[in-house]
């Protein structure tokens, strides 16, 4: 899944990029503010064991997902119920931002029974784009 934002690939990757610890939000580990928990305040990132190594934690009895920023290759890898990175790169329009799954665990206790009623593609693909939604307004464009 991609998308495009026209914007400079720097400043769409300083936002998709955030990651410090704290609450997480729109400010702060952007691609999982949408997450259930994270809307209800109960999501916090903690820093992990090596550099650009962070873990979200919730407030209940899901296992933490581990995240791993790349600044220098503009990506952020996330595990918990999926494995997948999102990345920016240039492209004609701007920048473009892509999100890749490479495994899926159903079994996983992140993993919601909603998703499986609205899809996974779907699921993703709405992700993103309210990832890309919340980068064009803080960019303006």
């Amino acid at each position: 899944m991609d998308g495009t934002l026209a914007a400079p690939v720097a400043a769409v990757a300083e936002l998709l990029l955030a990651v410090t610890a704290g609450r997480v939000g729109d400010d702060n580990l952007l691609v999982l503010a949408r997450a259930s928990a994270a809307r209800q305040g109960a999501m916090s990132v903690v820093a992990g064991s090596g550099t650009g190594a962070y873990r979200a934690e919730f407030a209940g009895p899901v296992e933490p997902v581990e995240i791993e920023v790349d600044p220098a290759r503009s990506r952020l890898a996330v595990r918990s119920w999926y494995a997948g990175v999102h990345a920016v790169t240039a492209c004609p329009e701007g920048a473009r931002v892509t999100r890749r799954v490479y495994q899926v665990l159903p079994g996983h206790p992140g993993f919601a029974g909603g998703i499986a009623e609205i899809g996974l593609r779907t699921r993703m693909s709405r992700d993103l784009r309210q990832v890309l939604d919340v980068i064009a307004d803080r960019l303006g464009c």
